[in-house]
């Protein structure tokens, strides 16, 4: 038996127990001949070395389908994630002061933008303000103008 035949042999055995098991024909040969050789199978499907040194595909010989080169599996979501949380960028001090003086900055601009939002608004009342709404007008008028 030549080491071609004996991969026919093995895949109708394989197709055989198949049926077996499952009482329907296989009908999966397209996905088997493409995952036979990618990296995750390749260990479950690597024939035993033996004298013959000649190699054929069982896929290409008995099934007639296109056979390609293992394909490098791409890394995973957790490595890719990991690499990217590792990789930042590290700021001088001085950068990091400046942006905190932005912020800062920024910070006391909104605060006096909603007191003035506040102090118009009491200053737009029609009906006569209570005695609260009369001291943060007063407070308001006395730190703004």
């Amino acid at each position: 038996m030549s080491y071609g035949q004996k991969d026919n042999d093995l895949l109708k055995l394989a197709k055989d127990i198949y049926f077996a098991d499952q009482k329907t024909k296989f009908t999966l040969d397209h996905a088997w001949c493409v995952l036979r050789y990618e990296k995750k199978w390749l260990s479950l499907n690597t024939p035993k070395p033996s004298g013959n040194s000649k190699q054929k595909e069982t896929c290409s010989q008995a099934l007639s389908c296109p056979v390609g080169d293992p394909e490098v599996h791409p890394e995973g979501i957790k490595v890719a994630k990991a690499k990217r949380k590792n990789t930042a960028p590290v700021r001088s001090m001085e950068e990091c002061q400046t942006v905190w003086e932005m912020k800062k900055d920024d910070l006391l601009m909104k605060e006096i933008l909603t007191n003035l939002a506040i102090l118009d608004t009491l200053l737009a009342k029609n009906q006569p303000l209570t005695e609260a709404e009369e001291v943060v007008k007063n407070k308001l008028l006395a730190l703004y103008f």
